[in-house]
């Protein structure tokens, strides 16, 4: 084969592998990371129990979800500003010594531990270990520093939706496949996803979950998940980007990233 020919051959895979990266970061924001000791891959549930609403009004919203039950919200808001911005090489660019805390992935979350934003990306972002417990794991989530980080925080539409009385918090987090946060509950709020997946499960506050406060979720879905019976199981969706999770006051709630995922909680307090 001629050398020319040779080097335009080399040029057009050379060009394949860089726009199938492009559309990859593109995609997930460069946050998708393979890495050793990933657990099992983590399905999504076998069907949505969690209604998906697109054309919801406000009076709708308060009528039958406020005060009920929960609803996924499509295409409320635009956030594609603050989701380019939400990518790990902005991110890092803007923040990557910002102290960051984290806390314990268990249900009370008592631990907390601070250091460098960039550290948490680059050293303890992998996949969760499915027989660590709640109290070793560490998790980026809430107690953000919002004079630090309001640059970002400014470009963020939150859902147009609220209820009387109360007053909105965000919480904005990271965490690596296979992590979440075990059953608990507080006041009402939105989660949005940014880039990942996340799969919720929900209970009303009359029901409680049965589960090991101090177990992380991947041990609850691996454990008791599969006794469970049907009409014991909770509530369940996968949050994919750009979707919005409401959930109303002391609804009992679960969750678990199924990749990299970036997230922001809106919460009414």
């Amino acid at each position: 084969m001629a050398l020319g020919v040779r080097l335009l051959l080399l040029l057009a895979l050379w060009t394949l592998v860089v726009s199938a990266r492009s559309l990859r970061e593109a995609g997930d924001g460069g946050w998708w990371r393979p890495g050793p000791g990933a657990p099992a891959a983590v399905a999504e549930e076998e069907r949505c129990t969690v209604e998906r609403r697109a054309d919801l009004s406000y009076a709708e919203f308060v009528q039958h979800y406020a005060f009920s039950r929960p609803v996924i919200l499509q295409g409320l808001t635009d956030n594609s500003r603050f989701r380019d911005l939400c990518s790990r090489q902005r991110l890092l660019a803007l923040f990557g010594d910002s102290v960051v805390r984290l806390s314990t992935a268990n249900t009370y979350s008592y631990q907390k531990v601070d250091l460098p934003f960039q550290e948490y990306v680059e050293q303890m972002l992998h996949p969760q270990d499915p027989f660590s417990m709640g109290n070793d794991t560490l998790y980026f989530f809430g107690d953000n520093n919002f004079t630090e980080w309001a640059s970002l925080f400014r470009h963020y539409s939150p859902p147009p939706f609220s209820l009387l009385g109360t007053i909105p918090a965000y919480s904005f987090g990271i965490a690596g496949a296979g992590s979440g946060v075990p059953f608990h509950w507080h006041g009402p709020g939105f989660s949005e996803v940014i880039y990942g997946r996340k799969r919720w499960f929900l209970y009303p506050p009359a029901k409680t979950p049965e589960f090991h406060p101090n177990k992380t979720t991947l041990a609850w879905l691996r454990d008791t998940y599969p006794a469970l019976a049907l009409s014991a199981r909770p509530l369940e969706c996968t949050i994919h980007a750009g979707e919005v999770l409401y959930f109303p006051d002391r609804w009992w709630h679960a969750t678990l990233n199924l990749d990299t995922s970036v997230f922001i909680s809106t919460f009414l307090s």
